[in-house]
C-alpha cells in the first residue's frame, strides 16, 4: 500500500493553496495531496451504557489525556477537542489542553470549537496563555460563533446578552474582537498608584502572556462569508463536516470553494503569517473484522442536506468508511481536503483509547502514505 501509486495523479509545478508547490502529487480536481498535518478531532462524549467505554465524564477527561499521548507516539500531528455545554460532553477545555501539553512534547493541541458567546475573552486570555505556555507554544485555539444547543440561549444563563440590536452571532463576534486584541500582549488596564505588588511601567495587560498565540487562532466558518471575515481578522480556517448550503454543489465542492474564498481575503488582508486551513472527515480504513462490523454500513454513506436551524440550511458531509486501497481512491477525490493543509479525523471516543489508536494508525500507515500525505 506504501507504494500503490494512485490513478489519475501526475507531477506537477503549480500554485495551490496560494504557495507554490512543486513536484507534488495533483488530484484529479488540480490540488494538491501534498505532505498534511493529520490530527484527531473527538468531541469527548460519554454515558451510562454497557456500550460504552467512557461511562463517565472522569473517564473521558483522563481518556482524551491518554489518547492524546498515544497519538503522538503513532506520529500523528494534532489533538482537537469539541466543546458543548450543557451536554455529555467535553466542556471547559483550558484544564484538559494544560494536562495534555504536560504529558505530551511535539503534538499541536486545540479545540474545534469553542463557541464565544460562552467566552469572557480576558479571563480567556488568561486561561489560554497558561495553558499554552505549559505546553510550549503549542496551542492551536479553534473559536467559532457556535452551533445548536442543547438549551435554548444557553448563554444567557453564563451572564452574557447581546447588545441592543445585534444578535447572539454577533455578541460571538464582538468577544473574539476582544479576545484578539488581548492576545497581542499590549498594555490597556491603568495600573493602582498603590498596588499590591510592585507594577512594570505603563498601562498592563492580562497575564500570563504567551508570545505568538494570537497567530494561532483560528474560526469554524459555516459560510462562505464567515471565513471570509476570519481571513479579514487573521484567523485561520476551521472548517467541519457541515457547512452551509451554499449553491447545492456537493459538500466537498462546496467547502473547497469557501476555503479558496479565505485563502484570497487572507491575500488581501496582507496578514504576513502563512494561513492554515483544517478539516473534518470522519475516515475509517477498514482492515479488521471488528472495524467491518462498526462502520461497514458507512460504505455507502452520502451527503446530506438538512436544516441546522429554522432558518439554514445545511449539507453534512459524508463518511468515509471502505477497505484501504478503496478509501484512498475515494479521498484523491475529495477537493476540499485537497485544498486544505490540515486533516482532523473524527474519532469515536466511547470506544475507548486502544481502539482509537487502532483507527488512526490504520489512516497513518494504509492510508497517508499512499495519498502523498506522509
Amino acid at each position: 500500500m506504501r507504494d500503490r501509486p494512485l490513478r489519475g495523479l501526475v507531477l506537477r509545478q503549480e500554485r495551490c493553496r496560494g504557495a507554490e508547490v512543486v513536484e507534488e502529487s495533483t488530484s484529479a480536481a488540480g490540488c494538491s495531496t501534498s505532505v498534511k498535518k493529520i490530527g484527531f478531532l473527538s468531541f469527548g462524549h460519554w454515558s451510562d451504557s454497557p456500550h460504552s467505554r467512557t461511562r463517565t465524564a472522569a473517564d473521558t477527561l483522563l481518556q482524551s489525556i491518554d489518547l492524546a499521548v498515544a497519538a503522538e507516539e503513532l506520529g500523528l500531528d494534532g489533538a482537537h477537542f469539541r466543546v458543548h455545554h450543557f451536554a455529555r460532553q467535553l466542556a471547559s477545555p483550558f484544564p484538559l489542553l494544560a494536562a495534555v501539553g504536560a504529558r505530551t512534547e511535539r503534538i499541536e493541541i486545540g479545540t474545534g470549537v469553542i463557541d464565544m458567546r460562552y467566552e469572557n475573552p480576558l479571563y480567556m486570555a488568561e486561561d489560554a496563555g497558561a495553558a499554552d505556555l505549559i505546553a510550549g507554544g503549542r496551542l492551536q485555539l479553534g473559536l467559532s460563533r457556535g452551533s445548536p444547543e442543547q438549551v435554548v440561549d444557553g448563554w444567557r444563563y453564563f451572564g452574557y446578552r447581546p447588545d441592543e440590536g445585534d444578535t447572539d452571532a454577533d455578541m460571538a463576534r464582538k468577544h473574539t474582537e476582544v479576545l484578539l486584541t488581548v492576545l497581542k500582549g499590549e498594555g490597556f488596564a491603568q495600573p493602582n498608584p498603590r498596588p499590591m505588588f510592585p507594577n512594570p511601567p505603563g498601562l498592563l495587560r492580562v497575564e500570563p502572556h504567551s508570545p505568538g498565540l494570537r497567530d494561532r487562532i483560528w474560526w469554524g466558518a459555516g459560510s462562505n462569508a464567515t471565513a471570509v471575515w476570519a481571513a479579514e481578522q487573521g484567523m485561520h480556517l476551521m472548517s467541519s463536516t457541515l457547512k452551509n448550503d451554499e449553491g447545492g454543489a456537493p459538500f466537498h465542492v462546496q467547502q473547497a470553494e469557501q476555503i479558496r474564498a479565505f485563502r484570497k481575503a487572507w491575500a488581501q488582508a496582507g496578514w504576513q503569517h502563512e494561513p492554515r486551513v483544517s478539516v473534518s472527515r470522519s475516515v475509517f480504513a477498514l482492515t479488521t473484522d471488528l472495524d467491518r462490523a462498526y462502520f461497514g454500513a458507512d460504505g455507502h454513506s452520502t451527503d446530506k442536506v438538512g436544516y441546522i436551524d429554522a432558518d439554514t440550511r445545511a449539507v453534512f458531509g459524508r463518511t468515509y468508511a471502505a477497505e484501504p486501497d478503496v478509501l484512498v481512491d475515494q479521498l484523491a477525490g475529495d477537493e476540499a481536503i485537497a485544498e486544505a493543509d490540515t486533516l482532523l479525523l473524527t474519532v469515536p471516543n466511547q470506544l475507548g483509547v486502544d481502539y482509537n489508536t487502532h483507527l488512526l494508525d490504520n489512516v497513518l500507515t494504509h492510508v497517508a502514505p499512499a495519498l502523498g500525505w506522509r
